[in-house]
């Protein structure tokens, strides 16, 4: 037998802009050049619903290359595709980002540039990913989602056997670069939708992070500009610091703690063929699992009380009609522990936590209890206000926002 480790040092890196494409940012040249004399070839993957708010976007990249002094060649004019969720559900969409990258003649040493919303960059990434073993990518999210969480990640994939993300790659990005300008033309619930993995992440790493989000609800709520930036940034902040620090960035084991909820999630997004978005999802996936982690006496019933309420706060709904239980007498929700545990691979984790900034991995879940954390969370939301408007006095201007 011959044997020998084989050691590789990565740089995840993540960083943030406004007015990406303006001429002065010369950003995105120094990230692909790096100070070499060569000129740098790119291939553009714009998302089209992104194009649909952002009409000038298309000549904006083109000029910013042409203004960059011969260090970047545009190697075509962008390629616009579709995003969402659907684009996932879509092999033909992963052989045009190939068919591109072919006919244009990209190898390992040119870029290709996302710009769009997670399932986009997922699905994009995944065909640069893929062809010659791996061209470099260049991650622009622009979603308040693909921000803080998934656009900053190593994962790259598309959904296939109507199971998520069932075909994919770990692949470091050369660079992930958030440019906060795409958030203005965000609909509210798509700016809305990034603030829930904001309060995941703080739940199961960071208790001072949770104690600011939670200091600024009303902020958050009201999708303040600089509310929304604080926790993105955060939010990036302990992706990143996960996945370089975490000890198993491309998910060799069986645990995945950044997916606190996500079981109910991915199974709600499903049922609701996708109605139910990622963030609203999540949001009820995490109050499934924090209700039954008090029926389980992991978590105590006040502290789980007062995520809850966070939750609501930034305007979150905690009920889905999917949840209800199948009329064929199907399983429903229940499905997506098992699927949960066939993604991952080998034996059930689910993270779950027994107190604000700390996480807890259990490797079997009660499914009677889950139906009685289901009830639990039906009967909460009939008793309460099913959403939770900011007053109108307590809503700030943008620009007189402090954040505390």
């Amino acid at each position: 037998m011959i044997e020998r480790n084989i050691q590789m040092d990565y740089r995840h890196r993540v960083v943030f802009t406004h007015g990406l494409f303006a001429a002065n940012n010369s950003l995105l040249a120094d990230e692909l050049t790096d100070g070499a004399d060569d000129c740098s070839r790119m291939l553009v993957f714009i998302d089209e619903g992104l194009l649909r708010k952002n009409e000038d976007l298309l000549e904006a990249v083109e000029a910013y290359a042409e203004a960059q002094g011969g260090r970047l060649k545009l190697v075509a004019r962008p390629v616009i595709l579709p995003g969402g969720e659907a684009c996932k559900n879509e092999w033909r969409l992963v052989e045009s980002v190939w068919d591109e990258i072919n006919r244009y003649g990209l190898c390992r040493h040119s870029y290709v540039v996302a710009i769009g919303g997670g399932a986009f960059l997922d699905m994009v990434g995944f065909g640069a990913a893929t062809a010659h073993r791996g061209v470099r990518l260049v991650r622009v999210p622009t979603t308040t989602l693909s921000q803080g969480d998934g656009g900053v990640g190593v994962k790259n994939g598309v959904n296939h056997f109507g199971k998520k993300n069932w075909v994919g790659t770990f692949s470091v990005p050369h660079v992930v670069i958030n440019d906060f300008d795409f958030l203005e033309s965000l609909s509210e619930r798509d700016r809305r939708d990034g603030i829930i993995e904001a309060i995941k992440v703080a739940l199961i790493r960071d208790a001072e992070f949770y104690q600011r989000l939670e200091n600024n609800s009303a902020a958050l709520a009201a999708l303040e500009p600089a509310a929304l930036e604080m926790a993105i940034r955060r939010s990036a902040e302990l992706h990143v610091e996960h996945i370089a620090t975490g000890g198993d960035p491309f998910e060799y084991g069986s645990a995945r703690p950044l997916d606190f909820g996500h079981w109910v999630a991915h199974k709600l997004e499903q049922l609701s063929a996708f109605a139910v978005s990622h963030g609203e999802a999540v949001a009820i996936g995490m109050a499934v699992d924090l209700l039954y982690s008090v029926r389980a006496g992991i978590l105590d019933e006040s502290t789980a009380g007062r995520i809850l309420d966070l939750i609501e706060e930034v305007g979150f709904d905690l009920w889905s009609t999917y949840l209800e239980p199948a009329s064929d007498g199907g399983r429903g929700v229940l499905n997506g522990i098992e699927e949960f545990r066939e993604h991952l691979g080998g034996q059930l984790t689910i993270t779950l936590v027994p107190a604000i900034g700390e996480k807890l991995e259990v490797h079997t879940m009660d499914e009677q209890m889950v139906e009685l954390a289901l009830a639990d969370l039906k009967q909460r939301v009939l008793s309460r206000s099913s959403s939770m408007p900011v007053p109108e006095g307590q809503k700030k201007s943008p620009a007189t926002t402090e954040l505390v």
